[in-house]
């Protein structure tokens, strides 16, 4: 069947119309890859940049229309020029279902719109499973002040309405105008809607489901910074904790003292679910029964322990940060066996970069957003290592902290504001609910990052607000072992996607999700073969007999 459209015309929410134009003919679409220009478009504030055709391949896991554009141009208060770039991706085989990708960091770069599914299996993509897939910076470039350093990413901080769209307004005027496109290239009604993201990423899907409630039928929410300002103070308060053990932090803790802590809490915790298998399931029996203060070096035993140096500045950083009034400015931390992973010590203690001077990510990337982005009036700040490690050695917990909630002539929003979902500190979500909306959000317990602990609460407030009943529209799961991301000693192979779409689109609630372990995962080697089951919180997966290496044999309780 062919079909050939000469226009079509779309209404979007804030009267936006778009007319698309099109006189070639292609099977199933109302218009051509090619015919998606910006003449065909026909309005100001989209501008398409390039239109290819990408085969599958290496490259691609599919057949797709790459569009790539841009929008809401602008000179901002700091004179540098502004826009939504944006880019689509559009299957030749489409199965009618859309997904924002949201990504993470300070963004500013348009990530390729595959939409992975932040799985362990890389290659497992929206776009390879059929669904038109956009992607974008979310209103800044970070690539705009290479003068600047490891700062410039985060320099768009000084502009406000930056800020804005970096927090939630670019998700917001793209989604439409994205769906629109979408809609006008296959000439049909878009049947389902996603939202799929990880870390700031998973802030974003859930900012829009406190923002925008309507636009999305399911959000996936991996391993969530949505209190990225409060977090960004716990990096300022690990630097300061690390500093007292060593004056060079990267050298705070060897490999192999962290390796000590993560098997000392095996040793503790791994048989409290009912089996020795190298997985920590019952993460909060393990908190009773994990005691690091058996770890420090006594008289009599001075090899395979840690100082009390050592041990005191790890309880500093698992208290989280608090000012002189013993007041919580973020959160608490659960102990877990993946504080032995690559990716925790590449956040927290050494990076191994040299152009970061090896220092971690909390320092070179946590630093530049703390002062330009989270805190109101914004620091100019030099980006080199030296310096960024330097204020957050000099950032105060009384004088500096509460930054994070300020307000200015200049900056009418705080970072709390416009960078977490409204109504965070008492969610009910009500009117995602009410629009019928799903939600899948998971965490790791070993994230080095954002606090699984942080999540948990968000949820148990949550589904207190709707009569312990949160489970009718969001499901919560931790991962053991697992740090930022699907990565370390984890069983770190799972899909989470094909259980909100089935909830999505069949009325199936979600369950256990089995989980195994990636090929490619040399940290969890001594996981490989096993498969386990991740319950929806709280249930914990207990073993009742049988099989040792099977899902199951295990019962989520």
């Amino acid at each position: 069947m062919t079909n050939s459209v000469s226009s079509i015309a779309f209404v979007i929410t804030g009267s936006l119309t778009f007319c698309l134009a099109s006189a070639v003919s292609q099977p199933a679409y109302a218009m051509s890859c090619e015919g998606l220009t910006g003449k065909a478009l026909g309005h100001p504030e989209i501008e398409i940049t390039s239109v290819t055709h990408a085969a599958k391949g290496e490259e691609s896991p599919i057949d797709h229309c790459l569009v790539r554009g841009q929008t809401a141009s602008r000179t901002g208060l700091d004179g540098e020029r502004y826009e939504i770039r944006f880019e689509l991706r559009l299957p030749d085989e489409w199965n009618g279902r859309f997904v924002h990708q949201f990504n993470g960091g300070n963004d500013g770069s348009v990530e390729e719109a595959f939409g992975p599914l932040l799985g362990g299996n890389r290659r497992d993509t929206a776009l390879g499973r059929g669904y038109a897939v956009v992607s974008s910076d979310a209103g800044h470039d970070g690539s705009a002040h290479p003068d600047a350093g490891m700062a410039g990413s985060a320099r768009f901080g000084f502009d406000p309405e930056a800020r804005r769209h970096y927090g939630y307004g670019a998700v917001k005027i793209l989604q439409p105008v994205a769906k629109a496109m979408t809609e006008a290239y296959y000439g049909r009604k878009v049947e389902f809607t996603y939202g799929v993201g990880g870390s700031n990423g998973g802030r974003h899907a859930m900012v829009a489901a406190a923002r925008i409630p309507s636009e999305f039928d399911g959000l996936m929410v991996g391993y969530p910074g949505f209190n990225l300002p409060k977090a960004a103070i716990q990096h300022a308060w690990d630097v300061k904790a690390f500093k007292a053990v060593n004056a060079d932090i990267r050298k705070a803790f060897s490999k192999e003292d962290m390796g000590l802590v993560g098997a000392k809490v095996l040793e503790s915790c791994d048989d409290l679910d009912g089996l020795k298998d190298g997985v920590v399931a019952d993460v909060d029996g393990c908190q009773t029964s994990f005691d690091l203060t058996k770890l420090q070096c006594t008289s009599t035993r001075q090899s395979a322990c840690l100082s009390a140096v050592q041990v005191k500045a790890l309880k500093t950083i698992a208290m989280g940060p608090q000012d002189s009034a013993g007041e919580q400015l973020y959160s608490t931390w659960d102990w877990d066996s993946g504080v032995a992973g690559s990716d925790w010590r590449l956040w927290k203690l050494e990076s191994g970069v040299p152009e970061w001077g090896g220092m971690p990510r909390i320092v070179v990337l946590g630093a530049p957003s703390l002062a330009q982005i989270f805190t109101t009036p914004p620091t100019r700040i030099d980006g080199a290592p030296d310096a960024l490690e330097k204020f957050l050695l000099n950032f105060g917990f009384d004088a500096d902290a509460g930054k994070i909630f300020t307000t200015d002539g200049t900056f009418p929003e705080s970072a709390m504001d416009f960078m977490t979902p409204t109504g965070t500190h008492d969610p009910d979500l009500k009117s995602f609910k009410e629009a019928g909306g799903k939600m899948i959000v998971f965490h790791g317990v070993s994230d080095p990052v954002f606090s699984v602990v942080d999540t948990t609460k968000w949820y148990e407030r949550l589904d207190a607000n709707n009569g312990g009943d949160a489970k009718s529209f969001a499901m919560f799961y931790r991962i053991p072992g697992m740090n930022h991301g699907a990565r370390g000693p984890t069983t770190d192979d799972f899909d989470m996607f094909s259980p909100l779409v089935d909830w999505v689109e069949k009325g199936k609630a979600p369950g256990a999700v089995v989980a195994g372990v990636s090929p490619k995962n040399e940290e969890a080697e001594d996981l490989q073969g096993i498969t386990r089951k991740l319950c929806p919180y709280p249930h914990v997966a207990r073993y009742t007999g049988g099989n040792k290496t099977s899902a199951d044999s295990f019962v989520c309780e």
